[in-house]
């Protein structure tokens, strides 16, 4: 499995995606399509990028009873995305039927990931909210564990926990994390932060890597910054 570099497309129309994605002449990156933009223009972005060349992952992050799940899946599915997630606290039973809906007739499908715990919830909004008591490392393992059990292919979780995922479920149980930024950039909102070398040196397999590319001056130079640091 090849490491990438996943580009966080999020934007709220159309026009602005594609006058983003015109800067990329040569190379065509992986790109994220998260709730805003899919919201927004609904499944023809899908589509459109798609026709252009790029792998897409589709960052919907769908939680309900398992049928429904199922049944969402199958048609996202039709979409011929690269990847797609969902939230790992929905149970096993609503990760077994996500696979259900999402393998084809002649068996293939999109790469499945799951949301363990989303990066803005700490370990005070975890017991306060939530009423889950264990310490939040323990609780992000064991919802990457029963992901590996439910038969997805990996997990979306932060760089500082790239390893310990990969110490608990294998080498091949991908791990796509966020929160990416260059050692001279802007931090932003993110709190616990890797640099692309950083990484890579932790074992991470795909980087989601936005503003620092998105908002950059020459947005192809960040990325192609991105993709000497992070792939080599």
């Amino acid at each position: 499995m090849g490491k990438d570099v996943i580009i966080a497309c999020d934007f709220d129309s159309a026009e602005k995606t594609f006058a983003f994605l015109d800067k990329f002449t040569g190379r065509k990156p992986f790109v994220k399509i998260g709730m805003e933009l899919y919201y927004a223009e609904g499944p023809s972005i899908v589509k459109e990028i798609k026709k252009r060349g790029h792998k897409i992952f589709l960052d919907l992050k769908l939680h309900d009873i398992p049928n429904t799940v199922k049944k969402s899946m199958a048609v996202l599915s039709r979409l011929d995305v690269d990847m797609t997630n969902l939230h790992a606290s929905g149970t096993k039973r609503m990760m077994e039927a996500a696979i259900e809906g999402l393998t084809r007739e002649d068996g293939t499908r999109p790469m499945l990931i799951a949301v363990t715990q989303l990066t803005s919830t700490d370990q005070e909004a975890m017991e306060n909210d939530l009423l889950i008591k264990e310490p939040i490392d323990k609780v992000v393992m064991h919802y990457a564990h029963n992901a590996k059990l439910a038969g997805l292919d990996g997990v979306v979780c932060s760089p500082l926990e790239a390893g310990k995922v990969h110490d608990r479920c294998g080498k091949d149980f991908v791990t796509v994390t966020p929160g990416v930024r260059f050692a001279d950039g802007e931090v932003g909102d993110q709190k616990r932060v890797m640099t692309p070398a950083q990484a890579k040196e932790i074992g991470s397999d795909y980087i989601v890597v936005g503003r620092p590319i998105t908002a950059a001056e020459d947005p192809v130079a960040a990325y192609e910054r991105c993709v000497a640091e992070f792939v080599g």
